[in-house]
């Protein structure tokens, strides 16, 4: 409730990127006191052994995760794990530093619990964030947090050289990482949905295993990120791929560009230009390409589900889906710092019913 109050008088009056920084900012701070991360992540992160998952070869305590996007440059990795997110994915991160989109960039939908982002993959760049990684693995005050890295394209790169670009980041970050994901599926970097193409995918996507795991001197799990607007034969062709190459999962799903299904009048929405669209408007269809992908793949890939996940009920429908594991992103702007922790101990309160 506070934290409504807080998000009605003083977040929501804010350009969101800035309360994006703010907020972010207050969480590191909090989490930087003395002994205050693993205080935080003892009272709010996924404890009972009924909540663990096995996947990707990792132990999960917990199936919820943070969805890339949030932290872009990795730092505040610790922080956030404090608040009970299972695992946190940072990123996206490009080869190339770069700015991303002209702001403003990032917009609310209040009515809908929405967000409407053309970021545009701004970062510090893959050898920025790596010799942050590595000093966080120096430091032995560091909390034990399973680690996702999320990479993309560099914008200025052409798609006949995107494989190199890809590498190049892979071949930085993925000593890390705890698993890779290669995003393929923004639609804020021109051309870039182009990759989900099976036929350009599938050599970019041998090409990031191949460095990735020389790098790292073992095997780095890696998945791929898709877009909930791919059509229902191109969900197909990708989870296809991905049993042929050996792929350890799929990530399900990316924000939409579509806009149907909104609260918010069309010509408010209209005005605020391109972009993503994320929040529970994409419950359905994020749904509806993991039961196609699960399908498709059998029971042993893993697939993060998101996309949507607002509630317990919505992260317990996502599970019974099919999904591995689940990550969310919109739902923390709008429900505030304990989220993960409501959404673990729903889930939990959920699996203690039904053994009643």
């Amino acid at each position: 409730m506070f934290y409504r109050l807080l998000f009605a008088a003083v977040f929501k009056r804010m350009d969101p990127e800035r309360a994006h920084h703010l907020g972010f900012g207050a969480i590191r701070a909090a989490a930087a006191a003395p002994g205050g991360a693993r205080a935080l992540r003892r009272a709010l992160g996924p404890a009972d052994p009924a909540l663990r998952v096995r996947a990707l070869g990792l132990a999960f305590p917990g199936p919820f995760g943070l969805a890339a996007g949030f932290d872009k440059n990795a730092v505040g990795i610790d922080a956030l794990a404090a608040l009970g997110f299972a695992f946190v994915e940072v990123g996206t991160v490009t080869a190339r530093p770069q700015p991303g989109n002209p702001a403003p960039r990032m917009f609310r939908l209040p009515a809908d619990r929405a967000l409407v982002n053309r970021m545009g993959f701004n970062n510090d760049g893959a050898e920025a964030v790596a010799r942050r990684l590595a000093a966080r693995r120096a430091d032995k005050s560091a909390l034990p947090v399973i680690l996702g890295v999320n990479i993309g394209k560099t914008k200025v790169v052409p798609e006949e050289e995107a494989a190199a670009d890809y590498t190049a980041s892979a071949r930085l970050l993925a000593p890390y990482a705890d698993y890779l994901v290669v995003n393929v599926s923004s639609p804020n970097t021109p051309g870039l949905r182009d990759l989900q193409a099976v036929q350009v995918l599938r050599p970019l996507l041998l090409a990031v295993r191949a460095a990735a795991d020389a790098a790292a001197g073992r095997h780095v799990p890696l998945l791929v990120k898709i877009a909930p607007d791919l059509a229902d034969e191109d969900v197909d062709a990708v989870a296809d791929l991905a049993a042929e190459i050996g792929l350890d999962g799929i990530v399900a799903t990316n924000t939409t560009i579509g806009r149907d299904g909104l609260a918010t009048p069309a010509e408010e929405v209209a005005a605020l230009g391109a972009g993503g669209l994320s929040g529970p408007v994409l419950r359905e269809r994020s749904l509806d390409v993991l039961r196609r992908l699960r399908k498709r793949v059998g029971p042993d890939m893993t697939i993060i589900g998101v996309g949507g996940i607002t509630t317990p009920e919505d992260a317990a429908e996502r599970l019974a889906a099919g999904a591995t594991l689940l990550q969310g992103f919109t739902g923390f702007i709008y429900q505030g710092p304990f989220w993960a922790a409501r959404i673990h101990r729903g889930l939990l309160a959920g699996l203690k019913e039904k053994r009643r």
